[in-house]
């Protein structure tokens, strides 16, 4: 049966849709008029550029060496130095182990190391994100980490909490928002943990620990379809359990596409949206045909127009520091291609929202100016699923699981699964 849950009504004024990078990433202001006279100054140079000739460097070969299991840092500050130590760390070999081009096992602390021939950057970022899978100390979780290779020949990170007590009733696959990672959630997996769900997160392409320029997507079917082959993986370690995706602002615009499949339909039990960025109205008309060729031309590129003014995504400053201190967030302006590719992957929702027939959870707060409220009502009205809930918070705004009030939040999440299991 459907049902509607709202603690009070919605604004009657709807907020532009904000996707960020960093702090803030205005799509809008990234395909504004003024950044196009920008970026078109850029491709003057670009073809500037094509007559002179130059080489590149060559790419630095790191390694991501791990050492046993530690403890955890206890504030934001000794997060971040600690983070910034890890390299330099003993645990952190500069000794080449490649990774086959096959699912690693799952790891936890003990082991001897896992270390992958990869660039220095990205090579920095999965030691940090491997480090904090193996420190994990919370007595009732084990926290392990894997790796696994796509189609397309890029490893992507990937990790799990298992409840040491409880017993298994089902799964929860997690994907996070644009320019984190998954284990930011890791307070949320382990109050699922004691409800009796297995969780699993995968960092997607560009982001946290897995391969490819941070911040830079240069397409969300990849996400889309990484995500479908971690289902497959997750599904055949753990036949026979109910299974459930939830999905973060983007990462939720990547679950909704990937439920759409008949297949992947077929093998998820439901899913949960929070501020899911499913419909965004660009700045102008023109934009719609200059966007995918500026973003040929530039894709990597980053505009300050689109980091110009900083939004709030939580009303609770520590969740603020801790997010825009953490080395496997991307702080930095949204990248082009990044930026189209949001602009395409919502246009194509917009179009298909009747496809969804699974049921589902969505979570939006009302005062959320990073992606639409009314985006939401519209996902919840048009989705053909007899079995769907949304919920608009008052005064909420986009990070609704780092919000003073995530408890509640997560509270009611594990209470829509538990009905459903």
């Amino acid at each position: 049966m459907a049902m509607v849950q709202s603690p009070k009504a919605a604004t009657s004024s709807s907020p532009s849709l904000i996707l960020t990078s960093g702090a803030s990433g205005r799509i809008r202001a990234l395909f504004s008029v003024q950044a196009l006279k920008s970026l078109l100054m850029l491709i003057n140079a670009f073809f500037l550029l094509l007559l002179v000739p130059f080489g590149g460097r060559r790419r630095t070969v790191v390694s991501a060496g791990v050492s046993a299991r530690g403890s955890s840092s206890s504030s934001f500050g000794d997060q971040k130095s600690k983070d910034d130590r890890l390299l330099q760390e003993s645990g952190v070999h500069r000794t080449k182990l490649r990774v086959p081009a096959t699912v690693v096992p799952w790891k936890s602390g003990g082991g001897s190391g896992v270390t992958a021939v990869v660039d220095s950057e990205v090579g920095g970022r999965r030691a940090i994100a491997i480090k904090r899978a193996l420190q994990e100390d919370d007595p009732n979780t084990v926290r392990e980490f894997s790796l696994f290779v796509s189609a397309r020949s890029d490893t992507i990170f990937t990790q799990s909490w298992t409840s040491v007590s409880v017993k298994i009733r089902g799964l929860v696959v997690l994907m996070h928002g644009l320019n984190e990672h998954s284990g930011r959630y890791s307070d949320f997996a382990k109050k699922l943990n004691a409800n009796g769900f297995k969780v699993y997160g995968m960092d997607w392409i560009g982001h946290g620990g897995s391969d490819g320029l941070h911040g830079y997507v240069h397409s969300l079917d990849y996400a889309v379809d990484d995500l479908k082959s971690f289902l497959d993986k997750v599904l055949s370690e753990n036949p026979g359990l109910p299974c459930f995706c939830f999905g973060h602002s983007t990462g939720a615009a990547i679950v909704l596409k990937a439920v759409m499949d008949p297949k992947v339909e077929d093998r998820v039990s439901g899913v949960v949206f929070t501020s899911p960025a499913v419909g965004i109205q660009p700045s102008h008309p023109f934009v719609v045909l200059l966007a995918p060729v500026i973003s040929f031309l530039l894709p990597t590129f980053q505009l300050s127009t689109s980091n110009k003014k900083g939004m709030p995504v939580s009303r609770d400053p520590e969740a603020l520091v801790a997010k825009y201190s953490d080395p496997l967030v991307y702080t930095g302006f949204i990248r082009v291609k990044t930026g189209y590719e949001i602009l395409r992957i919502t246009a194509y929702l917009q179009q298909n929202l009747k496809r969804l027939r699974v049921p589902f959870l969505v979570l939006h707060g009302a005062a959320d100016t990073v992606t639409d409220p009314d985006a939401s009502r519209k996902l919840y009205e048009e989705a053909s699923s007899t079995d769907k809930t949304i919920k608009l918070l008052e005064g909420f705004l986009h990070d609704l699981l780092f919000e003073p009030e995530r408890d509640e939040i997560m509270k009611d999440i594990i209470d829509w699964l538990n009905c459903r299991v």
